[in-house]
């Protein structure tokens, strides 16, 4: 992906794209090693999702919030995320990375990603097309689902 890549996604039609969603990867300790990048660059090989925007910030142990540059995580001599680079639709300005770096522990960094789910654009777009509109959505935390899970699996071993 490319700046032109993010700037065609953001040209469509409103009407075809998929839900957008925004995640704040919080890297306790600035201990950023990469991991995880061969799974996101596999979503996006598969066009299961497309990076509308991808930034970096730190929160010092003074508080003090600072962007940093897409850089070479793993410390290998190659641009990780150079891929991305340039991956900026607007959507994510500095007072989204101010409010990101808010729930970061100090001492800190955060990736922040704002995603279309092209897996679903086909979806939405055929709902939009017969007049459905979104009015909630919402993500359930993996915690809750498996603490959820473990209930109803403990209140079945308890009926049985």
């Amino acid at each position: 992906m490319n700046a032109d890549d993010t700037s065609a996604a953001m040209s469509a039609d409103a009407s075809e794209m998929g839900p957008v969603d925004y995640l704040v990867l919080e890297f306790p300790g600035n201990r950023m090693t990469g991991e995880g990048l061969s799974s996101l660059l596999d979503l996006v090989d598969r066009h299961v999702i497309r990076v509308l925007d991808l930034s970096f910030v730190r929160k010092d142990t003074d508080g003090s919030v600072t962007a940093l540059e897409i850089a070479d995580l793993d410390g290998d001599g190659e641009l990780d995320l150079a891929v991305f680079d340039g991956a900026s639709s607007g959507l994510l300005d500095e007072d989204d990375l101010r409010e990101a770096a808010t729930v970061l522990e100090p001492g800190s960094s955060a990736g922040v990603i704002v995603y279309e789910n092209l897996w679903a654009a086909p979806l939405a777009a055929a709902l939009r097309r017969g007049g459905a509109r979104m009015v909630a959505g919402g993500r359930i935390p993996a915690e809750d689902l498996l603490a959820s899970l473990d209930a109803a699996e403990a209140e079945a071993g308890s009926l049985s």
